[in-house]
């Protein structure tokens, strides 16, 4: 590498009234680096990212750009400088096309379609509004438009966190063509797999400050991990799967679902969930699983089947007749289930006010004190509470975790709750997620990160097509396991799977 970095940033400060959001930040990446910056959610990773892309000006700090000192005071100034984000939420306006999208940042056309038929969008109309696209597509559509810029430094916050497996690939195959012509790329994510894969060193950052660089090598991931957790370093297996939790032998299911249809698909899915269950669902991206959280959340109507709560049959027309039935659903985007604008307390609250009949005093004490004790359970940080906006992604995610706490739901869906949050707050949702099971309440799981099944959950049930294909307990379902059954194949282990009769049925799919 070169002697002197393409860029590099020292002792950079950022406060926000009281709040600190850096102390005592540095950042140094070389010519042709993928460098990764690392943080518990709160560490002030966004809040460096946007300083150094000129969205935020620090209040103390120098930043040198081939060894010249800069004072980046603009977006604008930032780009010529040659430092170009792509931020974790699209940046394209919803109300306009996409030409108009490209023009507002002076972004030229020929290389901007070049870039995005590379990433694997071959026949995109440049008038469609933003609106209108998927998100994948629009996260496709903004590292596009970066790209286009012919960045030296390309910084992606969480880029992968919401593409399928396919867009990944081809968004890290980009990342390394950019090392091999000699730019940089700062990479934020929380998928170590990805780290490992793609990145020379990594910068961790606590509390606001650097706390350590570390250069990837086997052994580097444990090293970020007590990094990024200092004190609050735990271990995550043991507080997970293996638990004690599920179904006792002959006592009837929680949640019961028989032969359950959602158009095309979602073709034929029976499951069992059990008290003091936590059940995690594996699928490839768009096997159904959006489909069958949205029937049990009420949010989608189903074709065909049945479910039954606690041995009685239930149709939900609207996401209220699940809750009155004792089913939450936490989703994996947060900004689908939060008021952000709203304090924490009354985003957890909302419960408490929906089950109001008639006119009348509120319980404000047994409210206040449900929610304090799920904010005290769930260890979040309220310093910013007078907003949930001003939270991080992974005390966000608490909230609404906590409000369903809160309102002693006995069955919770969480689809993907940990997905783009920091390593110590996804080791407080696994034990929280077990203490619920072990008080007697039921949880759903569905993740995309397979490891996270040994670490949380009593079995897999694992769906291809549209249909459950197998359920494998825990102590099996590793990630090569899952795998091969998220893929339609065949178990290799001879015992044949514990399905529900509907399921084990040879007939009703392709076992």
């Amino acid at each position: 590498m070169a002697s002197q970095p393409l860029l590099d940033a020292s002792g950079v400060a950022k406060r926000y009234g009281a709040v600190a959001a850096l102390r005592n930040a540095s950042l140094s990446i070389e010519p042709g680096e993928v460098h990764a910056l690392m943080g518990a959610n709160g560490a002030g990773k966004s809040t460096l990212v946007k300083i150094l892309t000129g969205a935020v000006r620090p209040d103390a700090g120098r930043i040198l750009i081939r060894g010249e000192a800069r004072a980046l005071g603009s977006p604008a100034a930032a780009r010529r400088a040659g430092l170009v984000p792509v931020y974790q939420e699209p940046s394209l306006v919803p109300d306009l096309d996409v030409a108009d999208n490209l023009r507002l940042t002076g972004t030229p056309v020929e290389p901007f379609r070049a870039w995005v038929r590379e990433l694997g969008v071959p026949d995109l109309d440049l008038g469609e509004r933003a609106r209108d696209i998927p998100l994948a597509v629009l996260r496709v559509l903004d590292l596009a438009r970066a790209l286009a810029a012919e960045p030296d430094v390309l910084l992606l916050d969480e880029m992968t966190a919401a593409l399928p497996a396919d867009l990944a690939e081809r968004v890290m195959a980009v990342v390394r063509g950019q090392s091999r012509t000699g730019r940089s790329v700062i990479f934020i994510s929380h998928r170590f797999v990805e780290i490992s894969a793609l990145c020379d060193r990594a910068t961790v950052l606590r509390d606001g400050e650097t706390v350590g660089v570390v250069a990837m090598a086997p052994g580097a991931e444990e090293r970020i991990v007590e990094l990024m957790l200092g004190s609050r370093i735990v271990k995550t297996r043991g507080a997970a799967a293996g638990g004690g939790g599920g179904r006792a032998a002959g006592s009837a299911p929680r949640l019961s679902v028989r032969n359950l249809q959602v158009g095309t698909k979602l073709a034929d899915v029976s499951l069992d969930l059990g008290d003091g269950e936590v059940a995690g669902v594996v699928a490839l991206e768009g096997q159904g699983q959006d489909e069958l959280f949205g029937a049990l959340a009420g949010s989608i109507q189903p074709s065909g089947g049945t479910i039954e709560v606690d041995g009685r049959p239930v149709r939900f027309g609207h996401p209220a007749d699940a809750i009155r039935a004792g089913i939450a659903y936490v989703p994996g985007d947060r900004s689908d289930a939060l008021l952000m604008h709203r304090s924490v307390r009354e985003n957890i609250a909302l419960p408490f006010s929906a089950r109001l009949r008639r006119w009348g005093p509120i319980a404000m004490g047994r409210e206040q004190a449900a929610v304090a004790e799920a904010i005290r359970r769930l260890q979040i940080d309220t310093r910013a509470q007078r907003e949930v906006q001003r939270l991080s992604g992974g005390n966000q995610q608490k909230v609404t975790i906590a409000r369903w706490i809160a309102a002693e739901a006995r069955t919770i869906l969480c689809f993907d709750p940990t997905r783009g949050i920091d390593v110590g707050t996804k080791q407080e949702i696994y034990r929280l997620l077990r203490d619920l099971a072990g008080q007697g309440r039921s949880v759903l799981f569905y993740t995309s990160e397979l490891e996270e099944v040994q670490r949380v959950c009593d079995r897999a049930i694992v769906i291809f097509g549209g249909r459950v294909v197998d359920i494998l307990p825990a102590e099996i379902a590793d990630e090569a396991a899952l795998t091969r059954a998220a893929y339609g194949l065949r178990r290799e282990a001879t015992e044949e799977p514990d399905l529900p009769a509907a399921v084990a049925d040879p007939s009703g799919g392709p076992r």
